[in-house]
């Protein structure tokens, strides 16, 4: 039995330690923005971010994540209230099958907590051990540059509202 600590919350699992994080995800805790694609930690459709970091899940076994904190997209936000990067791949269209996006918006937002304000070569590098099949890599380039905007004047309507109290 281990602690796993996903989205902010502590669960007990009962796994064998050797088991990709990505079953535990799916099967034990019905968490299924993370999609199992190649199972070989090549598409990157498993990603998530762990302690920062963007991680494939199918290929990350549980016994390297004892105290570290797990973030999926369901961590994010919600329908009613979506963080910015879920916003901006809304806004810019970016999914087409949407298989691959709930691992690219992982990824862009592991790059956007550590480098706010990316250039399109940084995205570029980045994202590029996700795949995606659909073809939508500009609509996609372009809802990491809006989501950064929006991450921007989020930050800059808390700073004004902390001031004004």
């Amino acid at each position: 039995m281990m602690t796993l600590k996903v989205n902010g919350k502590d669960h007990q699992i009962d796994a064998d330690p050797d088991t990709p994080l990505l079953y535990v995800l799916r099967d034990d805790l019905k968490l299924n923005a993370a999609k199992f694609g190649c199972g070989l930690g090549q598409c990157g459709s498993c990603t998530v971010i762990v302690d920062g970091k963007a991680v494939l899940s199918c290929v990350t076994p549980l016994l390297l994540l004892e105290g570290k904190q797990v973030t999926t997209l369901e961590g994010l936000g919600t329908i009613e209230a979506p963080a910015p990067i879920q916003r901006a791949f809304m806004e810019e269209q970016a999914a087409q099958c949407g298989y691959c996006i709930a691992g690219m918006m992982m990824r862009a937002q592991a790059l956007l907590q550590r480098n706010p304000k990316p250039t399109d070569a940084q995205i570029r590098a980045e994202m590029e051990p996700n795949l995606c099949r659909c073809g939508t890599h500009m609509r996609i380039l372009r809802a990491v540059r809006r989501a950064s905007r929006l991450m921007d004047t989020a930050d800059a309507s808390q700073t004004l509202q902390g001031r004004a109290s």
